[in-house]
């Protein structure tokens, strides 16, 4: 694809605007640790739930659905793919308060009040690991798609992404990220909504459209319910064990904030859902030669204006870079909140926090560029990072926040099994079409349950509460 100027100067001076919300935020706002890993836990229903959105589904998501939606095997139902992801996140309208009441930073801090240094640990390491290989997953994407939009070298691409990445995110923290997620959000939405008339007309309209496609291309079921089931229990499962997800919530302002923000984020995203879909099926009517791919960047390249092309390349960019910067700061956070003040450093200052954070946030993201750099194709590892991440601590955080009697081993052996299971799902190829995450998850909530109902019929007293208010009372 060739160099795009005008898309080229609206990415560069919408990015250096993000550059520009870093210094300001470092500038008038980081005072404390608190300030910079959990902006304070100051924002709004509408800071969280747009930055719970856009997470999930600004930047690659658009860029997937509306290359899915090319596809003969999903049609217009790609759209499923965002639209299940808001049904999962409904759920966490139940959890939210209570996972903005514990007052924590980060998911492990929460594992191990309830069950112990042995919970915590592994689940910082699962967090961890997970974080880092999400991280350049993420750096790869963007330098990819920076690449398609505005015709960069990839490397080049990867560099430059890495860069913005790093720097915003070392400078403003989790309020940057939120803001930027703000702005990235009604950007992205607005220009593919504009976008979105400009396509069916320059194909020809909607009759000459339909003609085109293959039948059953409009379908909204295409794909088939159990993938759609599927989907809705992944990103449940994901979510409630995110630790980019629950840092939004334990920036909350309150716990009613966090409540009504997950489910305004629900609104977001099923508002949006199905924008992309139907610019992907746009372009396999009219460009059915095109690698799927190329769906969405080629229909709003070629039959909206620049200025919309120029828009919608500096969101989606912007957007997956989001993502980048999400995984790294979970990942500074644990290391330095959960590993080094935990283990080796527990008089450290707060500021030196702040300092710490920044410095490991600058090793993940060269390391996560570094690795970007080698173009390794990391899809698998993103799969089995996810599902790692997310299955083992899946029940030992979200079950151990609601359920009071649950017992210390019921927490260690959840973990435990639901790694395991997700490993061993992963190896065997996931039968049965079960992901490897709900697998994993399922394994994790058998283990805790069975265990507890077990140990508090032999006695066995609950592990401590996961809220400090309750352990100050005891």
């Amino acid at each position: 694809m060739q160099l795009q100027l005008v898309p080229l100067i609206i990415v560069i001076a919408y990015l250096i605007g993000m550059l520009a919300i870093g210094y300001l935020t470092n500038k008038f706002f980081i005072k404390g640790s608190e300030d910079y890993l959990v902006a304070g836990r100051r924002l709004g229903v509408l800071f969280v739930a747009a930055s719970l959105a856009a997470n999930n589904v600004g930047g690659g998501s658009s860029v997937g659905v509306a290359q899915r939606a090319f596809t003969d095997q999903w049609g217009l139902s790609a759209g499923w793919y965002v639209l299940a992801a808001a049904i999962g996140v409904i759920p966490l309208a139940y959890f939210a308060p209570y996972i903005r009441k514990a007052v924590a930073i980060t998911i492990p801090e929460v594992v191990e009040r309830r069950f112990g240094v042995t919970a915590g640990l592994i689940t910082a390491i699962l967090n961890a690991t997970a974080l880092f290989c999400l991280t350049a997953s993420q750096i790869l994407a963007s330098g990819t798609i920076i690449s398609a939009l505005v015709g960069l070298d990839l490397s080049v691409a990867i560099i430059f992404a890495a860069f913005i990445v790093i720097v915003y995110t070392v400078m403003g923290g989790l309020f940057a990220d939120a803001l930027s997620d703000l702005i990235q959000w009604f950007v992205i939405s607005f220009g593919l909504l504009v976008a979105v008339p400009f396509v069916i007309s320059g194909a020809g309209g909607w009759e000459a459209i339909t003609a085109a496609l293959p039948p059953g291309h409009l379908s909204w079921t295409k794909v088939g319910f159990t993938q759609i089931f599927s989907l809705i229990i992944m990103y449940f499962v994901t979510f409630l064990s995110g630790p980019e997800i629950i840092s939004r919530f334990n920036a909350a302002e309150n716990e009613a904030t966090a409540r009504k923000a997950a489910l305004f984020g629900a609104v977001l995203m099923g508002v949006y859902a199905f924008i992309p879909a139907f610019i992907g099926v746009v372009a396999r009517a009219k460009f059915p030669e095109i690698e799927s791919s190329q769906a969405l960047v080629t229909a709003v390249f070629n039959l909206a204006p620049e200025w919309i092309g120029g828009l919608v390349a500096a969101a989606i960019i912007s957007a997956t870079m989001s993502s980048a910067d999400s995984d790294m700061l979970c990942a500074s956070s644990i290391i330095v909140k959960d590993i080094i003040q935990k283990y080796f450093k527990p008089d450290i200052e707060d500021r030196k926090i702040i300092t710490l954070t920044r410095v490991f946030n600058v090793i993940i993201g060269l390391g996560g560029m570094f690795i970007a750099l080698f173009k390794i194709n990391i899809i698998t590892l993103n799969t089995f990072s996810f599902a790692l991440r997310s299955a083992g601590p899946f029940a030992a955080f979200g079950l151990g926040l609601v359920w009071k009697s649950a017992t210390k081993n019921a927490g260690i052996l959840s973990i435990l099994g639901g790694a395991i299971g997700a490993i061993v799902w992963q190896v065997l190829k996931e039968p049965f079409g079960i992901l490897a995450i709900v697998f994993g998850a399922a394994v994790s909530i058998v283990v805790f349950a069975l265990v507890t109902v077990i140990e508090n019929a032999m006695g066995v007293p609950p592990a401590p509460s996961a809220y400090l208010d309750e352990l100050k009372k005891k």
